[in-house]
């Protein structure tokens, strides 16, 4: 397993590696101090399986270094690791594609439970936006399902409603099966759906069964 861990504070980066370590026997660590070093690291780097990245870097402003990270990046689930524990903060991040936010103030088992939690497909929310119902992420409503999902997210979803399995997907798209779990998890959010059925019938009224 190959983790980028991005953030311009090496002792923090020290601090976190022990918690990474746990994920995996085999894990490789890609450090990188701002953004334009993690840009660089991972045109390098081959399959890596998750960014960890600090909210607030050198080289961009918070928000739109992950909005350009997932841009070039969209296969790679993202997690924000940040001081910061503003909801709104938060809530537009998730918008913007990460897959987890995690507060640097976190415990070490809350840390290595949200990246575990991201890992097997799912979405990391702090309890602490849980707790302020008016501010999670609005839902998109069902009439506009294009403009809620990514361009490979709708990639992933004309695959589903073939009826091909998170491996065939991942041989179609020429991507890992975890990182089609990944996808097919942001897509049941967005779309609002529970379930892979409820996923079709919602690409089915997009046409992309016919494409």
């Amino acid at each position: 397993m190959k983790i980028l861990l991005a953030d311009d504070h090496p002792l923090f980066r020290e601090g976190v590696k022990p918690v990474l370590l746990k994920l995996d026997r085999k894990v490789t660590l890609i450090e990188a101090d701002d953004y334009p070093s993690a840009f660089a690291a991972m045109h390098k780097a081959r399959e890596v399986d998750l960014a960890l990245l600090d909210l607030y870097m050198p080289g961009m402003s918070g928000l739109e270094g992950v909005i350009r990270f997932r841009a070039a990046f969209p296969d790679i689930p993202v997690v924000v690791l940040s001081a910061a524990e503003q909801a709104e903060d938060i809530r537009k991040l998730l918008e913007a594609g990460a897959l987890g936010y995690v507060t640097k103030s976190s415990p070490s088992d809350v840390i290595l439970t949200a990246l575990q939690r991201v890992l097997a497909g799912g979405i990391y929310v702090p309890p602490s936006l849980l707790e302020h119902p008016a501010a999670e992420p609005p839902a998109e409503p069902k009439n506009n399902y294009s403009t809620a999902l990514t361009a490979r997210q709708i990639e992933v979803l004309r695959e589903l409603a073939k009826g091909l399995s998170n491996r065939q997907i991942g041989d179609s798209l020429q991507v890992t099966e975890g990182t089609v779990k990944l996808h097919v998890a942001a897509i049941f959010r967005l779309l609002m759906v529970n379930n892979r059925t409820e996923a079709v019938l919602v690409a089915q009224k997009m046409g992309l069964h016919k494409k």
